[in-house]
């Protein structure tokens, strides 16, 4: 068992259930200077170092505009955390909690959220400053952030939000 999947005391591991495809498509990869959970920050920081979101084909004519927000809401794959913990002990001192009453990456469904500054754009690769996952973690989605996608935002801009 490696350091990532051991049970810390109190902890609780479940079988998990059979997967049903919910027809989940990675855009992109990300790219970020970590590669093990241990060097990840525990939270993103608009002063950390630029990461790159790599967006695959054919998603990359869907970029177009993204450059007018200040801010993005990246939704990711959490690829290598371990997915049947029910009680967790997140700071190692053996108290447990529900998994989720907790914002840890070890979850059922993966799928965390970050939102990130924008840098720029090279091509098919956004920079922006602000993630906390590992090196190559799968890109799920991006948006502008919902707080700078307002009614108010878009009268400005002309922009209307097609939900």
């Amino acid at each position: 068992m490696t350091a990532e999947t051991q049970l810390r005391e109190g902890e609780v591991a479940v079988d998990m259930p059979e997967a049903s495809d919910a027809g989940l498509v990675f855009v992109g990869r990300i790219r970020t200077p970590w590669k093990s959970r241990e060097e990840t920050p525990r939270q993103g920081n608009y002063n950390g170092p630029v990461c790159r979101l790599e967006i695959f084909e054919p998603w990359v004519p869907a970029l177009k505009g993204v450059d007018f927000y200040a801010h993005l809401e990246v939704i990711y794959w959490l690829h290598r955390s371990p997915r049947n913990l029910v009680l967790q002990s997140p700071k190692k001192n053996g108290l447990t909690r529900g998994t989720f009453s907790l914002r840890s990456p070890v979850r059922p469904n993966p799928i965390a959220t970050s939102i990130v500054k924008f840098v720029g754009i090279e091509g098919s690769t956004l920079l922006v400053r602000g993630l906390d996952c590992l090196d190559e973690t799968p890109l799920i989605d991006l948006k502008p952030d919902r707080c700078e996608f307002s009614p108010l935002a878009a009268q400005r801009t002309g922009d209307a939000d097609t939900e």
